[in-house]
């Protein structure tokens, strides 16, 4: 729970302190722009505000490595959704909008999460999992999209040390492997999830690992 609070408020305070012309800019995600991105988060607060209130009473069908789908490769901007984030992006018009609005769904997300008990099962995607699973999950998901935020960012903030190390062990779950400790938790999770491109060392060092990479996380 504190995982969850501590990697999405950094990530909220890191949007909040972007100066405007930051949004035009091009972010981790391949096609989108920082607003894109920053647009997609809101639909993610929303997702977990939404799932926070959607209780379920059968066991869990799954944990929070099984909560992630791996996808044959990344995104194309067919689907629906990717392609309507721009859209939706667009028509915030100002960043301070934009901002306004991960403002505000973010901290209820937080403050939500919070709140909740780390036991109770909810539902979301047709899945049953715990709170405490379920917030796990998005400890990766927050700390990954707090990088593609940054990527071409130099002088915004990145992830805290802490939830990096964090996230690494959480797709280090879904990988079902250690990523080498010549990586740092950036690397690997950049590296890992596709985002950055091994170098020749890395490879090497990677082993068998290498070969199933990247894990594209859905």
């Amino acid at each position: 729970m504190h995982s969850f609070s501590r990697s999405w408020t950094a990530l909220l305070d890191a949007v909040a302190g972007l100066p405007d012309e930051d949004f035009d800019k091009p972010s981790g995600c391949t096609g989108w722009l920082v607003r894109d991105l920053v647009c997609h988060l809101v639909i993610d607060a929303q997702d977990v505000l939404i799932t926070l209130v959607t209780p379920a009473d059968e066991p869990a069908t799954t944990d929070a490595p099984g909560y992630w789908t791996l996808l044959p490769g990344p995104p194309t901007g067919d689907d629906p959704l990717d392609a309507l984030i721009p859209r939706l992006a667009a028509a915030y018009g100002e960043p301070r909008r934009l901002k306004h609005h991960i403002d505000d769904v973010g901290t209820a997300a937080v403050r939500a999460a919070g709140l909740a008990d780390p036991a109770t099962r909810v539902r979301t995607q047709d899945m049953v999992l715990t709170v405490a699973d379920y917030l796990s999950a998005y400890v990766l998901e927050g700390t990954l999209h707090h990088l593609d935020l940054v990527a071409h960012l130099p002088a915004a903030p990145g992830p805290p040390t802490e939830t990096l190390a964090v996230a690494r062990i959480a797709l280090v779950a879904v990988a079902g492997a250690a990523f080498p400790a010549s990586l740092t938790d950036t690397d690997a999770l950049r590296t890992g999830t596709g985002r950055s491109t091994p170098t020749s060392a890395q490879t090497a060092d990677l082993g068998d690992l290498a070969a199933r990479l990247p894990l594209i996380l859905g």
